[in-house]
């Protein structure tokens, strides 16, 4: 998939006959993220294939191959919180769900307790959840916040601040929220996105692709 230029849209945006939220189904100003809708209609006309298929529609969206996660774009103290630095090696022989996030993100905040509720449930097997905060709006750049929201939302795990978008592009990322899964070996196996809920379809589907890796050497 080719990289967009321009105005990232945010996840819970979509295109169809209109352009619209679909979480608060706003069009104009979006009550989820606060994102200017029209802007994104009037500027990126072209998105509305691709968002037609974005995060809303609580799909799989399956990587065409296997392919080694990306390293780590920010080394400084400062770009993480709640842990030291990580690189691949750090996490080498866990399974690691990469959640791909930002805190004003309806959708992305909603999928939280799924997320705790998994790593909980197989973190003595052996995963790990690591998130990468990459901003929409401009207080979503301020480190002071996110360590707020991290403590309001009781995200204790640890966060790279993804502020220059380095690790959004080393993805391809195209999604909020997105949740790459990564093997023992540091292989990205599986890419799914959206808004997720305990016993949903796309909860289903990671929780099946989890054991499935986990029962991996």
């Amino acid at each position: 998939m080719s990289s967009m230029t321009g105005p990232r849209p945010p996840a819970c945006v979509i295109a169809t006959t209109a352009w619209r939220c679909t979480s608060c189904r706003a069009s104009s100003r979006c009550r989820c993220c606060g994102a200017d809708v029209r802007r994104l209609a009037l500027r990126r006309p072209a998105l509305a294939l691709l968002l037609a298929v974005t995060t809303c529609a609580r799909a799989a969206a399956p990587v065409a191959e296997v392919r080694p996660a990306p390293a780590f774009t920010h080394s400084r103290a400062e770009d993480w919180l709640n842990s030291p630095p990580l690189s691949w090696n750090d996490l080498r022989g866990q399974v690691v769900i990469l959640d791909v996030w930002t805190f004003a993100c309806g959708n992305c905040q909603r999928s939280l307790p799924w997320l705790h509720g998994i790593e909980q449930r197989y973190r003595d097997r052996g995963l790990r959840v690591v998130g990468v905060h990459t901003p929409e709006l401009p207080q979503e750049y301020l480190r002071a916040n996110v360590v707020r929201k991290l403590g309001e939302l009781q995200v204790g795990g640890p966060v790279m601040l993804d502020n220059d978008y380095s690790y959004w592009t080393a993805l391809d990322n195209r999604y909020w929220p997105a949740f790459y899964l990564v093997d023992r070996h540091g292989r990205i196996r599986g890419l799914f996105v959206g808004e997720t809920h305990e016993g949903d379809d796309n909860a289903r589907a990671v929780d099946a692709a989890l054991q499935r890796l986990l029962a991996e050497p």
